[in-house]
């Protein structure tokens, strides 16, 4: 299984994966049926959930039924339990959408939801993150999860949702991240793509983030929140949602 997967994401260009992996949805969810984990963001119960990861997969994270990994659930949690997200009137821009979110956000009657990103089906606006094509000050809220890893000018693209975000806003901005590591990694001189997966866990990353990507939030004008928000959940919690320990949310406000 492991190896089908690896095949799969390395293989099968992005846009094609998603609008395959509409298909294969009903048929995992119902062949991974049982009660040992649960998908908080449709309450869905399976016997387990499947390998995911480019280089390196992980076991036991990807949900059959929303396809949601660790970090979106936890975003989901965090959202619904701690923001007014799901009642307040918002603005919202959503970069990249996931596919776990997308159609669940754009049926929400509180939100004025526009999705965008160069390449993904899901994006109403095709958009280069380093030039936006929106006024200042448009939006209450920003999503950009898992993003600024594959930007090679990810300061440019913070300016510009910094300059996009509403006086008063917030966002959450996830990464991969190391929390080893004091310093954010990268080097342009690696150019194989499969070195590339090696040393950064994903052929199209351009670094891998440290402890400093608060710090470097925080110099375009940023307030940044760092939350470790699975500190508020169980153990049992933790593994029953499939979450990873200790994943630090970035959450912004301008």
């Amino acid at each position: 299984m492991k190896r089908i997967f690896k095949f799969f994401l390395n293989a099968v260009p992005r846009p094609l994966l998603i609008q395959l992996s509409y298909l294969a949805r009903p048929l995992l969810a119902f062949w991974m049926r049982g009660d040992t984990y649960q998908d908080p963001i449709d309450g869905r119960e399976f016997k387990s959930f499947l390998p995911y990861g480019y280089e390196h997969p992980r076991e036991n994270v990807l949900s059959p039924s929303t396809l949601s990994l660790e970090r979106h659930r936890l975003l989901w949690l965090y959202l619904i339990n701690e923001t007014d997200f799901f009642t307040a009137s918002l603005k919202v821009l959503h970069f990249a959408p996931e596919q776990a979110f997308y159609k669940r956000f754009r049926e929400l009657k509180n939100l004025e939801y526009t999705t965008t990103d160069l390449n993904s089906p899901l994006a109403d606006v095709k958009a280069d993150i380093c030039n936006l094509p929106f006024p200042d000050n448009s939006y209450d809220v920003i999503l950009c999860n898992h993003v600024l890893e594959h930007i090679p000018n990810d300061t440019k693209a913070m300016q510009e949702m910094f300059r996009v975000l509403k006086k008063g806003g917030w966002g959450v901005f996830q990464i991969p991240q190391d929390l080893q590591r004091a310093k954010t990694f990268e080097d342009n001189s690696i150019t194989d793509k499969k070195e590339r997966a090696r040393i950064f866990g994903q052929y199209d990353h351009v670094r891998i983030y440290g402890r400093d990507y608060f710090e470097k939030l925080r110099s375009i004008g940023y307030v940044v929140e760092e939350n470790n928000y699975t500190a508020t959940f169980s153990p049992v919690e933790i593994d029953t949602y499939r979450l990873a320990k200790e994943e630090i949310i970035p959450v912004v406000r301008k």
